[in-house]
């Protein structure tokens, strides 16, 4: 079964850290990253893009609205994502566990959601 992670950050707690709390924060991710990369379960791995460059399209009189910033209001906003393929829930869990924003960042309020996958169109 495949799920999809998706990881989560407080840009409010973010933004009260030092520079270089963030950077000593972030340069410890490539490490897991690559730890999770290595399974061979991860099928997609993402970091997101800074909200202020999010658009929400949205159906609107048969026409497609676009409009600017994230869809919904939020104290966390999801900064990454990854698919993964796991034998079990245990199995997605373990995987999930090795994720940077599962084992780091609690004071940038990071955390991973994890989602079970129904319908996926892929490689």
């Amino acid at each position: 079964m495949k799920y999809l992670g998706l990881a989560y950050y407080s840009p409010e707690k973010f933004a009260a850290m030092s520079p270089e709390a963030v950077d000593a924060l972030v340069s410890q991710c490539p490490a897991l990253d690559e730890k999770m990369r290595a399974t061979g379960k991860v099928l997609v791995s993402a970091s997101l893009g800074e909200p202020d460059a999010w658009m929400t399209l949205r159906p609107r009189a048969g026409k497609v609205q676009v409009s600017d910033g994230p869809y919904t209001e939020s104290k966390e906003l999801v900064g990454g994502l990854f698919v993964i393929e796991a034998e079990s829930h245990d199995e997605a869990v373990r995987l999930a566990s090795m994720h940077p924003a599962a084992t780091l960042g609690e004071e940038g309020g990071w955390a991973v959601e994890l989602i079970p996958i129904d319908f996926y169109l892929g490689d």
